[in-house]
């Protein structure tokens, strides 16, 4: 089994790893952990040095979720790819062929003010209605099947 975790080192894929090794273990499946790091809109200096530190933070986050699962008993590998995140998950899904693709969903946590909880809720209804971008384009596309996990 082949399993393929859209990974950027959020605390919600950091949640999303843990549950799928959680969920996962008896079956021992390959884990692959893609990373996406956007293309800067402008070929300036400080935008290519600014995505190189971007690429190279993602690198490490990547690393890190691959120990973890190594620690955790499973075999895993990393990928990254660069340009837009909704397209370039679906291609890797394409070459790799995972049996299933986990993807965390977004969310913002609040700041504890009353204003903020109300917005917070009001936001987390339209997101109960609604995936977001990423989530709803490869719901769409994905071929193989997909796992939305939700944000605590």
């Amino acid at each position: 089994m082949k399993i393929m975790i859209a990974y950027d080192g959020s605390r919600n894929a950091k949640l999303a790893l843990a549950q799928v090794v959680n969920m996962f273990r008896c079956n021992q499946p390959l884990l692959v952990l893609v990373g996406v790091v956007e293309n800067p809109l402008d070929a300036t200096d400080n935008n290519e040095a600014l995505f190189q530190q971007e690429q190279n933070d993602l690198k490490q986050r990547l690393q890190e979720g691959v120990a973890f699962a190594a620690d955790e008993g499973f075999q895993a590998e990393q990928l990254l790819a660069e340009g837009d995140a909704r397209k370039m998950l679906l291609q890797a899904t394409r070459k790799i062929t995972p049996d299933l693709l986990v993807i965390a969903r977004h969310s913002h946590q609040p700041d504890g003010g009353i204003i903020a909880k109300s917005l917070t809720y009001f936001v987390d209804e339209l997101d109960y209605m609604t995936f977001g971008s990423v989530s709803s384009f490869l719901a769409r596309r994905a071929e193989c099947p997909l796992l939305i996990l939700p944000s605590p």
